[in-house]
């Protein structure tokens, strides 16, 4: 198999991507909607009929359920899944009910659920309820707790809640393999007394991962442990992510869980949130503490509320390279090396070939942007994304939260405009008396 440095060695800037075509917010994903759960006859149940406020999952759904005899049961199917990470890298994975994560779980303190898991993938399976406190038997550990699913069977789980908080579940079976390919999903439990003084009103659920899909490969390396080159939230990659829609004012909940293999600084432009909870449920208010940017460590989950304030912010990762698409690992710095003479020889071989990164890697997007050198199969550019004023140069763990005065629906509302007066703008001259 090809790898990364056999590619991409000789490149003036470690150039990988096939052409991820322009993107404004118009063609971004759209809001998702959580699915609407059943009672004891099978209702819809409207987010106005519930004691809390629904959890959103941008890219992704809630898991309906139905009651039958006071217990809320719920279906798993751990499959083969076809998934898009962005338009120009499909892959091959692994996951629940057709998708990767699977859908989000949402249910109540107290309640009593039953929850049937299916395997249809080719090897056995089990499901870790991550932070849930459970009788033994039911923890979902292969060989230490059960039995593994195998291929064709269906097993069910059947527990109380018993407590409140952002949870996940994932695979304790073959689980290196079988997290890498997709396999993890949201829990969220809701507490069975709301705090109405601190009614939450958006709720949205993130969940983070890795993944290394080798330049013109179709499916997940899990071999892979540090030099992954797609970071996610929700499975999807900026500028596919949906981004998450507020009216100014209201109380924002984002719930993040990370179950990749490095932690992330989460930031957030625009305000100072609070770190509200965690796995651990919603902490008293006295243990809150006021951040812009909330380390959420492997196997962990952070519960981030803020009042939403007009604008397009951006909410992601810190770590630079995870703000980034398909990257290659242990290349050559080429700042500020004069590539002419190298990229006339390359040329002899590799007709229109370009060298780009003598001054910087900003120049990348644009080249995509008009086709030039495309890249590998099935590989996403580096950057991608446009805003109202260019090229975003950004990719990976990335979205907006996008805040209006007053939506009109779920759709995207398109770019902010910022009142005058409160934006950026170019001078002709500085004041020789500026200090430097």
């Amino acid at each position: 198999m090809i790898n990364r440095r056999q590619l991409l060695l000789g490149s003036a800037a470690g150039f990988v991507g096939a052409r991820l075509g322009s993107q404004s917010s118009s063609v971004q994903a759209s809001q998702s909607q959580s699915s609407s759960n059943a009672d004891a006859g099978n209702r819809s149940a409207s987010p106005s009929e519930l004691p809390y406020t629904p959890v959103v999952t941008p890219n992704g759904r809630t898991l309906p359920y139905r009651m039958r005899d006071g217990v809320k049961e719920f279906h798993l199917i751990a499959e083969e899944v076809d998934h898009e990470f962005a338009e120009g890298t499909r892959i091959k994975a692994w996951g629940y009910n057709g998708s990767t994560p699977g859908p989000t779980i949402e249910a109540v303190e107290g309640d009593r659920v039953r929850i049937y898991v299916t395997n249809r993938l080719g090897e056995p399976t089990t499901v870790h309820w991550h932070g849930l406190v459970l009788p033994f038997g039911m923890d979902g550990v292969a060989g230490l707790t059960q039995r593994a699913i195998p291929p064709g069977e269906s097993w069910v789980y059947e527990f109380t809640l018993n407590q409140h908080g952002t949870h996940m579940y994932h695979p304790h079976s073959d689980e290196m393999l079988q997290m890498a390919m997709g396999m993890m999903g949201m829990f969220i439990i809701h507490p069975r007394q709301q705090d109405e003084g601190r009614r939450i009103d958006r709720d949205f659920a993130l969940l983070l991962h890795n993944w290394a899909i080798h330049p013109g490969t179709y499916r997940p390396d899990p071999s892979v442990m540090t030099d992954f080159d797609l970071w996610t939230i929700n499975s999807k990659v900026f500028p596919a992510i949906a981004p998450l829609l507020a009216q100014t004012g209201e109380r924002v909940r984002v719930r993040v869980g990370n179950l990749s293999m490095m932690n992330h600084p989460m930031h957030m432009h625009g305000v100072q949130f609070d770190v509200t909870g965690s796995d651990g449920g919603r902490w008293p208010e006295a243990q809150w503490r006021k951040e812009v940017t909330e380390i959420v460590g492997v196997g962990q989950t952070r519960d981030l509320e803020f009042t939403a304030v007009a604008g397009d912010w951006p909410l992601h990762c810190h770590m630079s390279h995870h703000t980034m698409n398909a990257m290659g690992h242990e290349l050559p710095v080429t700042t500020g090396v004069d590539q002419g003479e190298l990229a006339r020889q390359i040329r002899q071989m590799i007709p229109g070939y370009m060298a780009m990164g003598e001054h910087g890697m900003s120049e990348h997007q644009q080249h995509i942007d008009a086709g030039h050198m495309r890249g590998p199969a099935n590989t996403l550019p580096m950057m991608g994304g446009r805003g109202p004023f260019g090229p975003m140069e950004m990719g990976g763990m990335f979205t907006l939260i996008k805040v209006r005065d007053q939506l009109d629906g779920n759709g995207d509302p398109g770019w902010f405009e910022p009142p005058p007066g409160t934006q950026a703008y170019k001078v002709d001259s500085v004041p020789e008396d500026v200090p430097v």
